[in-house]
């Protein structure tokens, strides 16, 4: 998608643990029409870059691969990844796990785009409304420990309720933006799934992609977004 040194397209999509044969021929095909340089995956199985999804968004698609585990399932790694056309100067784990909650965390990265850096931030949160509050806490905290050039915080919030403070801190950091519903993929009525631009004037365009390859390759639709830094 970048045609200038301050565009840049980034998605985020919950792949719902597609990890079978067909699963990941779908799932490569959408990556290939959404054209995104950088991308959040949700539920990866398996996390292993020498397999799987991650092998081939590496190897087909020619991407930089960050993981994120939360927690190992059947032997096999499951949790977030980050995909970048771009190289990755720096990952870091946010630990984003609750006690009593199942393991989360968040994928905190700094992206060498052409002509400047972003910085990265890609999640998946929780079931419980405290769970997300706690998990926002924590993620406005690792981006206030350095000053905030460019910047996108995305992922599967899991955040329903529009009035709900983790949402209301989010839009106060970033600024609001009107966010398509993307869950469930056949007939989007939630709104699951977000993105966040610092500044926010540099948003070009948000949207949901809605092809029919799409919808049939996971419950979520992926959803993208344009900025000019």
């Amino acid at each position: 998608m970048t045609s200038a040194p301050g565009d840049v397209r980034l998605a985020t999509w919950n792949i719902h643990g597609g990890h079978h044969r067909h699963d990941i021929a779908r799932i490569v095909a959408v990556l290939r029409e959404m054209a995104a340089d950088v991308v959040a995956l949700q539920e990866v199985m398996p996390l292993g870059i020498e397999e799987g999804l991650l092998q081939a968004a590496r190897d087909q698609l020619g991407m930089h691969v960050v993981t994120g585990r939360t927690f190992t399932r059947r032997n096999v790694d499951y949790g977030n990844a980050l995909l970048s056309r771009f190289a990755v100067r720096r990952s870091a784990p946010i630990d984003l796990t609750v006690e009593r909650c199942e393991p989360r965390n968040a994928i905190d990265a700094q992206i060498v785009l052409p002509g400047h850096e972003l910085r990265v931030v890609a999640t998946h949160l929780g079931l419980r409304p405290g769970e997300r509050r706690e998990q926002v806490r924590r993620i406005l905290r690792a981006l206030d420990h350095t000053p905030l050039g460019p910047a996108v915080v995305m992922g599967d919030l899991n955040e329903w309720y529009l009035w709900g403070r983790p949402l209301r801190w989010l839009h106060r950091r970033f600024a609001a933006m009107r966010t398509p519903a993307t869950f469930p993929a056949f007939r989007p009525v939630l709104k699951l799934d977000r993105i966040w631009g610092h500044p926010a004037s540099a948003l070009v365009r948000l949207a949901t992609h809605r092809t029919a390859l799409a919808r049939s390759a996971s419950d979520h639709l992926p959803l993208v977004a344009d900025f000019r830094f």
